[in-house]
């Protein structure tokens, strides 16, 4: 960012809160680089998990959780259970986080993805918006070609909690 959102002067590097960041001389405002913040589920069926294969790029036709940005009227919950639907067809019901996973490998910037575990409660199962294809796996039929570093290790707890019942 060159110029200041607030008065259109131009921004200047500025050693504040412990690293140089980007100020406006003018009127005083800070601009500070932060994540995107992302939310999605684990949902189980039958022991099986639900992922979807991707349509677009990043990473199109691997699979991963249903998972997308955060947008900026709703919190990460809601975020979370609307890309359940968009992409899947299904309904569900946040019953617990899975975990929170910060990634900077991602091609779109460093992402903050949360995790939620949801039961499915109602809808029809279906590929939509971005998904080509949506499908349940059991542990032992999980792909290799898995999208994001946040969907490999959510899915390596859960296979682990599958193999020891825990």
């Amino acid at each position: 960012m060159n110029y200041c959102p607030c008065c259109g002067h131009a921004l200047s590097d500025k050693f504040l809160f412990g690293r140089v960041r980007r100020k406006c001389t003018n009127c005083g405002f800070v601009f500070f680089r932060d994540p995107k913040v992302a939310a999605g589920v684990l949902a189980e069926q039958d022991g099986k998990v639900l992922l979807v294969k991707r349509l677009y790029e990043p990473h199109q036709g691997e699979w991963a959780l249903p998972a997308g940005f955060v947008e900026i009227d709703e919190g990460p919950i809601a975020a979370a259970l609307r890309e359940l639907t968009e992409e899947t067809g299904l309904i569900g019901r946040v019953t617990g986080i899975v975990g929170t996973y910060h990634i900077r490998s991602d091609p779109r910037g460093s992402i903050v993805t949360i995790l939620y575990h949801a039961q499915i409660v109602g809808g029809e199962l279906k590929a939509g918006d971005d998904a080509a294809e949506v499908r349940l796996f059991a542990p032992a039929e999980v792909p290799q070609n898995l999208a994001f570093a946040s969907t490999r290790r959510a899915l390596w707890r859960w296979a682990r909690t599958k193999k020891t019942g825990t």
